[in-house]
């Protein structure tokens, strides 16, 4: 199959979100303005199980662009061809996807672009929408339940917390999902669309009924300079300043919270820094506020020591310990024995890349997997040696707010 990509200047300032046709097609990855939407598929890459699946999608987007016919004038990362996509948590799960779409609108710095990615005697795909979003009443959501019950998780907390302490591992991350549903199917373009504007500072994206706004970007690479945002560490807001100072600079004095988060950066200190020329990072973790709760923040900025392509590095970091633990292996056979649940796409890999290696990679938190009316939230926790599995439960409440905001017609609180 020879695909026939297409990038050209658009005049066009509207937001990306208000692009895509049809909703049931949106791919996107956007964050304060800029980024990429698409729609259609020209191509559909599953990789399959095991470890190596970044990899096997990588060659498989670079057998397509060997074939490919490109006429690229605009020249700017997400231009050309490119892939839109989602990994599984778990290495034995066969739900990653990488999509090639049929038409890509990209913005970056003021400078916004048209792709159309055509196969051979494909018939035209249909262009951005040219009309502005119709607001539509909403369902109320309605809450079915986590996979395993309350009791049963913190329990599962309580003997990983034993475990830890008496050295079987240092962390290990468990998550929580929570099923929705509605008597309407849920709209992926409207859900980003409230997700952006209530984490302006978020990837907020939609890949294949996957639908969220991460603060978390694994990796960022632009020819060989990387970049890296490690969050680990999480207490909640308040709209009052002072008590909301008070609950940050406690975060930030908090030795668990402080433990945790040395864990997640450096999981991701020890990949980077093998493959990288240079490599700097936050001397301290910072405070990044968001919508409903404040984390704990590093940042890695490196400039690679080779070729090494966005899809190749992620598939080293992934999971960091930011979502899996420490030691990973043993993190990893905890979470398949404790948490109850498959992760499907949740604390994933989710972001772009194109076939020279550049991409944007985020990890799929605040997210909701959606089949129609029905949907699946997810939240997750560090655990180390001083977790109490209450304040953890708590805190996956406090996570799944976020998304269930947004699910609400009403809005929510924090």
């Amino acid at each position: 199959m020879t695909l026939h990509v297409r990038s050209t200047p658009l005049a066009d300032d509207r937001p990306l979100l208000e692009l895509p046709p049809d909703p049931t097609e949106a791919l996107a990855w956007v964050r304060a303005g800029d980024g990429l939407v698409g729609w259609g598929e020209a191509a559909r890459i599953r990789p399959g199980r095991g470890e190596d699946r970044f990899a096997t999608a990588e060659r498989a987007l670079a057998d397509l662009a060997a074939d490919a016919q490109v006429d690229d004038q605009v020249g700017l990362p997400g231009s050309g061809l490119v892939a839109v996509g989602s990994f599984s948590f778990d290495s034995d799960a066969t739900d990653s996807v990488l999509i090639v779409p049929r038409v890509v609108v990209g913005r970056l710095d003021g400078t916004t672009w048209l792709t159309t990615i055509d196969p051979d005697d494909a018939p035209p795909a249909p262009g951005p929408s040219t009309q502005p979003p119709t607001p539509t009443d909403r369902d109320r959501p309605r809450y079915a339940g986590s996979s395993l019950p309350d009791l049963h998780w913190l329990d599962a907390v309580a003997g990983a917390v034993e475990r830890i302490r008496s050295g079987e591992l240092e962390k290990v991350v468990l998550a929580r999902d929570h099923a929705v549903w509605s008597h309407e199917p849920f709209d992926p373009l409207d859900l980003a669309r409230r997700l952006t504007s209530r984490f302006p500072r978020c990837h907020t994206f939609i890949v294949d009924g996957l639908v969220g706004a991460t603060p978390e970007l694994l990796l960022s690479r632009r020819g060989r300079s990387v970049r890296s945002l490690v969050l680990a560490g999480t207490t909640g807001r308040s709209d009052d300043e002072v008590e909301d100072a008070s609950l940050g600079a406690a975060l930030l004095d908090s030795a668990k919270e402080r433990a945790e988060h040395v864990l997640a950066a450096d999981s991701v200190r020890e990949v980077l820094a093998p493959t990288c020329r240079a490599l700097d990072a936050d001397s301290e973790p910072r405070l990044l506020r968001l919508d409903n709760v404040q984390h704990l923040a590093t940042t890695f900025d490196g400039e690679l020591d080779g070729d090494r392509s966005s899809l190749a590095v992620v598939g080293a970091l992934h999971p960091t310990a930011a979502v899996g633990g420490t030691p990973r292996a043993r993190a990893q056979a905890m979470i398949r024995e404790l948490e109850g649940m498959e992760r499907g796409r949740y604390s994933a890999p989710v972001g772009w890349t194109s076939p020279d290696g550049d991409g944007d990679w985020g990890i799929a938190l605040r997210c909701a997997e959606l089949t129609g009316a029905r949907a699946r939230l997810f939240a997750g926790v560090g655990i180390v040696a001083g977790s109490l599995p209450e304040a953890e439960l708590e805190e996956t409440r406090l996570k799944l707010r976020a998304m269930q905001a947004v699910l609400d017609p009403a809005g929510g609180a924090r």
